[in-house]
């Protein structure tokens, strides 16, 4: 089964079922948003893998929420849109669209599309074997980690705290996405034991290095690993 998970934001009924019913029978993961603050939320709270988005929403313009979401993430967005003045395709793209699709578009076109995000996508977080920020790096395929040449000594939480961010560097990541992806969903909103584990991380990640420089709080939000020069 594919895990891809696609965040939809339309505000159209008719255009939303169509591109449900084809993902669903493709396989595919999706999350629906039918205005610009619920993507923002839906966004930040389920990260999705691709974001298909309309530019005429009821409360803001599809270009603000491109803007938005840029200022933390570079999932993959796909406007699909009715307008197709070159003016607006070019403002959508600057904000930092990765495609633009015009209305009526063929259910083959928006696979096709999909499909070309999501290589892009995965040829981007295709695994290293060893993963460096500064003096950290996480070598995946042995489990271990170091600063510099010494070898941290984490507990299994905390390395899998480690690796996500890791994995996501760059990219703030909710208190419940962290959650669901490393304890599972019963610990959905556990905020206060995750605060304890990623004390522990931060301390061990110190060690004279300033683990502000790798770990950064976003207070109410949760946490991102910034990338390091």
């Amino acid at each position: 089964m594919n895990k891809t998970l696609i965040l939809v934001v339309e505000d159209d009924p008719s255009v939303r079922n169509l591109i449900s019913v084809t993902l669903k029978s493709n396989d595919y993961r999706y999350v629906l948003a039918t205005n610009g603050s619920s993507a923002l939320s839906a966004a930040a709270t389920h990260n999705p893998d691709i974001i298909l988005l309309d530019l005429g929403l009821p409360d803001m313009d599809g270009v603000e929420v491109i803007k938005r979401i840029r200022g933390w993430s570079d999932v993959p967005i796909a406007v699909i849109s009715a307008r197709s003045e070159d003016d607006d395709k070019i403002a959508a793209l600057d904000a930092g669209a990765d495609d633009y699709m015009t209305k009526p578009f063929s259910v083959a076109e928006l696979l096709a599309r999909v499909r070309v995000m999501q290589r892009r996508r995965n040829a981007a977080v295709t695994e290293q074997a060893v993963f460096t920020n500064g003096p950290l790096s996480i070598d995946f395929a042995a489990g271990c980690a170091y600063l510099g040449e010494e070898e941290l000594h984490l507990t299994p939480i905390e390395y899998k705290l480690l690796c996500l961010l890791a994995r996501n560097v760059g990219k703030v990541l909710t208190h419940t996405y962290i959650t669901q992806n490393v304890w599972g969903s019963s610990w959905d909103n556990d905020v206060a034991s995750l605060r304890v584990f990623m004390a522990g991380l931060r301390k061990k990640l110190e060690n004279g290095q300033g683990s502000q420089d790798y770990i950064q709080t976003h207070v109410g939000i949760g946490y991102r690993m910034n990338k390091l020069n």
